[in-house]
């Protein structure tokens, strides 16, 4: 794209859906806004306005370049709160839980991305994937090798996708070919917040793996890095399986519970997004909404690895931000909207209900709070980062002709989240910019 097309307004035809608020908090009718025929201008990667199509158009100039887009819906584009990049290629292991399906699977494919050429690979099909399913954020583990790093920065700074990633810090029992050392750990990382840190749309995460494969000593290490850049995130797993829980129990007696491992050494910050906060006590819950740290609810890894049941209206009582993660391998779809289906089935096994203007929310403005960025994304505001996605809500026969029993918006929102997939996403852009094109 040259510099001037850049820079000049486009605008996009279609019917227009983002959210505002979170609905628990604000009410339905206040927490998004629906244009039926609207207008999404925008130029050199920013909103620069939208709405119903007629007003927007009376007050911008009359040669404004518009695309019409047709009978389709626009919306953010999504954000993925927790997934593994180097768990693409074992997506759909038979038959474990988490501590099983971790030896069994997870750490030999991750040994594969000390060479870089296979971690490039893979970087290049995570990516595409990404944007085939209508994301443009996402935060992200690699692996225990700096290069797993290197290698996704290098590929996302292609697309204009804002990332978040960071090394995996693992001193303990894990293999001894995917282990670090504390200081090891600590100066790969600290090397590659240098180079990657705040570089266009990248943002580094100080990565623990989880407690049990990290010692005291690493542990306070990761807590000096943050110390040291506090505007970094941090990203690990909390209190997913209940034998994971009794283990760490057992590495660290002298603390509280699973959380207080981690806010012993420094790591519960604004910035800190733990990975599915399934088994959490009250006071737990009360602690992360103190320190502004977040949980990314990942239903399909839950459900596929028997881990248990995400306990969403007990951590919104008590303020905890939570987005929504695909949380690939364990997870089983790159999809969002399918991530939204699973979460409903989670909710309704409780004896709650998930609206679809709340699924919504949970995988845009709602994940951008949990990453401290709605400020920039999560909505199409003006000013925010042009960052959407264009969905065919006939994409399958069946989509289609459930739509034409569909009553109202809330009716059509539910189905695409219900029956929809990848094949649903017509466009991704980033930034302004195109990065997918359903052919």
């Amino acid at each position: 794209m040259k510099d001037s097309d850049r820079f000049a307004p486009v605008a996009y035809r279609a019917a227009i859906i983002h959210s505002l608020d979170d609905p628990s908090t604000a009410g339905l009718e206040d927490s998004y806004q629906y244009y039926e025929d609207g207008l999404l201008v925008v130029a050199d990667g920013h909103v620069v306005d939208i709405g119903q199509a007629e007003d927007v158009l009376a007050r911008q100039p009359i040669d404004l370049k518009t695309v019409n887009l047709g009978n389709k819906l626009i919306t953010p584009g999504f954000i993925d709160t927790h997934i593994h990049y180097p768990q693409t290629g074992m997506i759909a292991a038979y038959g474990e839980q988490l501590l099983d399906w971790l030896n069994n699977y997870t750490f030999p494919e991750e040994k594969r991305f000390a060479d870089p050429d296979y971690a490039r690979k893979v970087a290049v099909h995570f990516l595409d994937e990404l944007t085939r399913n209508g994301t443009t954020t996402a935060l992200v583990f690699g692996t225990v090798h700096k290069e797993s790093i290197d290698v996704f920065f290098s590929e996302v700074e292609k697309r204009k996708m804002r990332m978040i990633a960071g090394k995996v810090l693992m001193d303990r029992n894990a293999p001894e070919d995917l282990t670090d050392t504390p200081e090891s750990g600590y100066l790969d990382s600290k090397e590659l917040i240098e180079r990657w840190h705040n570089k266009g749309r990248l943002h580094y995460a100080v990565t623990p793996r989880f407690a049990p494969t990290s010692s005291r000593e690493q542990l306070a290490l990761a807590g000096k890095l943050l110390e040291e850049y506090p505007d970094v995130y941090l990203h690990t797993h909390l209190s997913e399986n209940k034998n994971e829980i009794a283990w760490v129990e057992e590495l660290f007696p002298e603390r509280k519970g699973y959380l207080d491992v981690y806010d012993h050494y420094g790591l519960l910050t604004k910035r800190s997004v733990f990975a599915h906060g399934v088994h959490l006590c009250d006071g737990e819950c009360q602690r992360l909404a103190e320190q502004e740290s977040a949980i990314a609810f990942c239903p399909t890894s839950n459900l596929f690895l028997g881990s248990g049941l995400f306990p969403l209206k007990r951590l919104e009582n008590f303020g905890v931000k939570v987005g929504m993660g695909t949380d690939v391998g364990a997870g089983t779809s790159f999809s969002l909207l399918q991530t939204m289906s699973e979460a409903y089935k989670v909710m309704q096994l409780q004896g709650d209900k998930l609206h679809p203007l709340k699924s919504l929310y949970q995988a845009t403005l709602g994940g951008a709070k949990a990453l401290s960025l709605d400020d920039r994304i999560g909505n199409l505001a003006p000013g925010k980062e042009a960052d959407f996605v264009v969905l065919d809500l006939e994409a399958t026969q069946l989509m289609k002709f459930r739509m034409e029993h569909a009553h109202n918006l809330e009716d059509r929102l539910f189905v695409l989240m219900t029956l929809g997939d990848d094949r649903v996403v017509s466009a991704t852009y980033a930034y302004g910019e195109k990065v997918y094109l359903r052919e």
